[in-house]
């Protein structure tokens, strides 16, 4: 959920002062935006969040020829009505400089996904007090982040929408879904696992904590409430999806992602994705068309991400779908306990 349309202030502070954790996806935003929309948050609410951020990954070399990157949405932008694509432009801003001012903002957690933090980073954040949450896709990927001494893990199954966080080994090889990754993870590691994957309601979380998990995360079922910041026609979209409504895509950024098939999905990957460029390139030449798209409300261009259990969206304010949850979850537990 990076970015401030999916994350807005409102929706963070609305979780967190229903008694859930919200999170800021701050994976694309400089400093000085980082700095602006925690200000935001804390004017809401004074409870606890966490900030979500990127672990730094190489950035391979950038293709002689970006011909067939470029032809390939240029029609997009003429239908948008914004200028022809340019070579992509890296963000100028790194990972040090957000996790400086994150660092200095008091926030209370901070979480990453991609891999492992950088030499010296879990050290400056644990300084100060922050509880730290990493994200694996398989039991290695666990152990690995146990060991570099994060306080709990994610475990992001393959239902999951968005990014895959896979680090350890191919995106193929681990596709593990979240009811068979969770008490695999459990098992193998001493510290709270994190549910996350398909998981929309009372029931998932019920399920998930049966399986060992001490908490859950969720993205997709918060994508409709009132106040998140993406466009209508995407929630549309989402309470309209099926089962069988998602795909993990290259398209849009050049890493595997789980998102709503659409017309730019598709097209881009004609011909076997050979004209998408390697993450980041893909997505700084993308990112044009989706931020039009989005202001124009046309979804066939947006990367729509979203988990599996899409089609068990359900549109209310933020707060009062954090308070469903909690009375089904009780609900299915008591069940389960009786």
């Amino acid at each position: 959920m990076a970015g401030a349309n999916a994350t807005p202030p409102a929706l963070i502070a609305a979780v967190s002062n229903a008694g859930g954790l919200g999170f800021l996806g701050a994976a694309y935003m400089p400093p000085e935006q980082i700095v602006r929309e925690i200000a935001a948050i804390k004017s809401l609410t004074m409870q606890p969040f966490g900030i979500n951020l990127f672990v730094p990954t190489a950035v391979p070399d950038l293709p002689a020829d970006i011909t067939s990157a470029v032809s390939r949405i240029a029609p997009f932008h003429a239908e948008l009505g914004i200028p022809q694509p340019a070579p992509p432009a890296l963000p100028k801003f790194s990972f040090e400089d957000q996790l400086s001012v994150v660092l200095e903002s008091d926030v209370r957690v901070v979480s990453f996904t991609f891999g492992l933090l950088p030499d010296g980073a879990t050290d400056r954040i644990k300084a100060r007090g922050v509880y730290l949450i990493g994200t694996a896709t398989t039991v290695q990927e666990a152990r690995l982040l146990e060991r570099a001494g994060v306080d709990a893990v994610v475990a992001q199954g393959s239902e999951a929408g968005a990014h895959r966080g896979t680090f350890a080994a191919s995106f193929e090889a681990s596709m593990v879904g979240t009811m068979a990754l969770v008490p695999q993870m459990v098992d193998a590691v001493r510290i709270p696992v994190i549910a996350a994957g398909g998981i929309m309601n009372g029931r998932g979380i019920s399920a998930a904590m049966q399986l060992g998990a001490s908490a859950v995360q969720m993205g997709t079922a918060f994508l409709v409430t009132d106040e998140c910041g993406i466009a209508e026609a995407y929630k549309q979209l989402l309470l309209a999806a099926h089962d069988d409504a998602t795909r993990v895509t290259r398209a849009f950024s050049g890493r595997p992602a789980r998102g709503l098939v659409n017309r730019a999905m598709m097209e881009i990957e004609r011909d076997g994705g050979a004209a998408i460029l390697p993450y980041p390139y893909q997505n700084a030449l993308t990112r044009p068309m989706r931020s039009a798209a989005a202001q124009q409300n046309r979804p066939e261009f947006l990367s729509l991400w979203a988990g599996q259990g899409a089609g068990l969206a359900r549109r209310m304010p933020a707060a009062e779908l954090v308070a469903t949850l909690v009375r089904e979850t009780d609900e299915e537990l008591g069940a389960t306990q009786g």
